[in-house]
């Protein structure tokens, strides 16, 4: 989430200077929107959540340790960037929307327009305003997740949101306190260091790095690439490490899994799409008791219809989407049907991502 990752460096006599993406640029910006968006798809306690609203973020999509879930300490630290950001606009005096991060700011700010706005402007206040109702979302969201014990696991369910994996991890209670600090304006100096607490420059750009960039429009993962699943299962230590390769963990194999059904099909006003199947679940292949899908997270450039449902671990069945316009008229997709195994161990959702056909 923390843009350092794009990282190069200048040596200036015996110094080596990083130079980085400073968070309210333009590319820092939309790649938060990217990463973010990817998980409102990957993980069933995001279903429904809206764009511009916060969610619970992990460390990609594919991830498959511990069946891949949020992080506390990630959740954190999506909030920790854009407090970081309104600390840099509030410093430099401004903020600037340009065709890279448009579609970032308009996802909080539906009005928002290219240009640069002055603090003391009411479009920079309204921004501004915004931006931190959305960061202080995430930190929301990763309260909501935590115990009344005030307990920070290292994870937290895709699925039902309890905490996984290691318990009272330090590095998810630093994160929080991190990312208050950068809410309240306080940003500390770096380990050993006189002045890296400042914004560079002044500004949020970064001319030492050339290249094209874009805005990430489609979050869905791609149907040829589907998240793996299971558990690390190494055992073995290499020789010469310090650390041993993680052993195996022991989990109570879920009775059901929540499958996340992502559908993308472009639909007319007043037109729905719903989910029927050979199994009750779905319907039992009765159209008038299939499963209607949601359009929340719909877009003309992503037109995604989603939909969650709690099905038997290991079941076998066969589906069909279906479009029924507001008359009630029932349009089928083509043959033939697809068929789904619902898979059997510790991960209790999944995700199938599919087009209309």
């Amino acid at each position: 989430m923390i843009p350092h990752s794009n990282r190069k460096f200048q040596k200036l006599g015996r110094t080596l200077l990083p130079l980085t993406f400073y968070r309210c640029s333009a590319r820092a910006l939309v790649n938060h929107k990217s990463v973010t968006d990817a998980f409102r798809y990957a993980y069933a306690i995001n279903s429904g959540i809206p764009l511009g609203q916060a969610v619970a973020v992990g460390r990609y999509t594919e991830d498959t340790y511990y069946g891949g879930n949020p992080w506390y300490l990630i959740t954190f630290a999506a909030a920790e960037q854009l407090y970081d950001a309104l600390y840099q606009w509030n410093n430099i005096g401004s903020l600037t929307i340009t065709s890279v991060s448009l579609n970032f700011f308009k996802d909080v700010y539906p009005s928002a327009a290219v240009g640069t706005y002055a603090s003391g402007s009411s479009v920079y206040t309204a921004i501004t305003t915004a931006v931190k109702t959305y960061a202080d979302g995430y930190m929301a969201k990763a309260q909501q997740y935590t115990p009344s014990s005030g307990a920070l696991a290292e994870q937290f369910s895709r699925s039902d949101g309890s905490p996984l994996s290691a318990a009272d991890l330090t590095w998810s209670y630093a994160a929080f306190l991190s990312a208050a600090d950068r809410r309240n304006g306080i940003v500390p100096l770096s380990w050993k260091s006189s002045g890296a607490n400042t914004v560079p420059s002044g500004n949020c750009g970064n001319a030492a790095y050339a290249g094209s960039y874009t805005s990430a429009t489609n979050t869905v993962f791609p149907t040829s690439q589907t998240p793996g699943t299971g558990v690390p299962t190494g055992t073995a230590t290499t020789s010469g490490s310090t650390e041993p390769t993680p052993t195996p963990t022991s989990c109570v194999t879920a009775s059901t899994v929540a499958v996340t059904f992502n559908e993308l099909v472009t639909t007319q006003w007043g037109q729905s799409i719903k989910l029927v199947g050979s199994i009750s679940e779905l319907g039992n292949w009765n159209t008038a008791n299939g499963v209607a899908l949601s359009a929340s997270g719909y877009t003309s450039s992503n037109p995604l219809w989603s939909l969650t449902v709690k099905i038997p671990a290991g079941a076998t069945f066969q589906y069909k989407f279906i479009n029924v316009a507001s008359n009630g008229a029932v349009s089928w997709e083509s043959d033939p049907n697809r068929q789904y195994t619902v898979p059997v161990g510790c991960e209790t959702s999944v995700t199938v991502s599919t087009s209309w056909r």
